[in-house]
């Protein structure tokens, strides 16, 4: 499905922005407290500066406690608006030290994913509406990076909608995610900031429901369940790719391939990730 290949080749570009060193390094050239108070504030500074309430809501599967550690406090050190030209720059710093020879490609490519981010519905998206309004960067770089960021977010507005729809909150998403072996099952929790306690209370009710067995795998009904969850997140995306024909939507797609493989290239991105991105050796993508 080539809405499926369009986040699997802007995937890549905008997770730099979470594992390139300088790009880690934002919170703390900022003044903030450690990574994480880095990274939610410059994952929701689009939305302005947030309470944690509707940052947790949606950001989806991150633990409430978690976020509460690094907002509002974020904001009484650095204003949204500052903490989006810093990202912005860092990340065409990351791409560019990648792919020296970008920016010409970057210009080639805005052309096409800025007629995919205009035209694309708002409705229920608020991640994807706010970074929407961010893709006018004049630095070429820094737009593709942008532009690669809201089609990312608009994936992942439409992913929790998914979710909830099936009537799972972020804790028993994740429990069946990593039990399905589509995120890392040893790290998962933590990273997200989920205690054992709920973890393990996420993991009764998936149970319950017949989804996880006891041993947190997950059963082949929650296999089932985890594979409807990524095909209706796909056919949702796929409204992404409606101004563009076929042939217009292959040719981008081939050169988003290029820059791709140049970040794979450079061992920037670890596998497995908690950000669910399959290796490209893998048949089935992940979420």
């Amino acid at each position: 499905m080539r809405a499926r290949s369009l986040w699997l080749l802007t995937e890549p570009l905008h997770a730099v922005t979470y594992f390139d060193e300088e790009c880690r390094g934002l919170g703390k050239a900022l003044g903030l407290k450690g990574f994480w108070m880095g990274y939610f504030a410059s994952r929701t500074a689009p939305l302005g500066a947030v309470e944690p309430s509707l940052a947790t809501a949606v950001l989806g599967v991150f633990a409430p406690g978690m976020v509460a550690r690094a907002l509002p406090a974020a904001w009484q050190l650095v204003s949204p608006t500052h903490v989006l030209e810093e990202r912005a720059r860092r990340a065409a710093g990351a791409l560019r030290g990648i792919h020296p020879g970008l920016d010409e490609t970057a210009a080639e490519l805005s052309g096409p994913l800025l007629t995919i981010v205009e035209d694309a519905p708002v409705v229920a998206r608020p991640l994807f509406a706010a970074n929407r309004a961010l893709c006018d960067h004049a630095d070429p770089v820094e737009r593709l990076w942008q532009l690669s960021t809201a089609l990312r977010e608009f994936r992942g507005d439409a992913h929790l909608c998914v979710l909830a729809d099936e009537g799972l909150d972020g804790c028993e998403a994740l429990v069946l995610s990593a039990g399905a072996g589509r995120v890392p099952k040893d790290t998962i929790r933590q990273d997200r900031g989920w205690t054992e306690e709920e973890w393990a209370a996420a993991a009764d009710r998936l149970r319950s429901r017949g989804l996880l067995d006891r041993r947190g795998d997950a059963t082949d009904r929650g296999r089932q369940e985890r594979n409807r969850i990524e095909e209706e997140t796909d056919r949702l995306a796929a409204q992404l790719l409606r101004p563009l024909s076929r042939p217009q939507t292959d040719r981008l797609l081939e050169g988003l391939e290029d820059v791709v493989r140049r970040i794979l290239a450079a061992d920037v991105l670890p596998f497995p990730n908690p950000i669910g991105l399959p290796h490209p050796d893998e048949s089935e993508a992940q979420v």
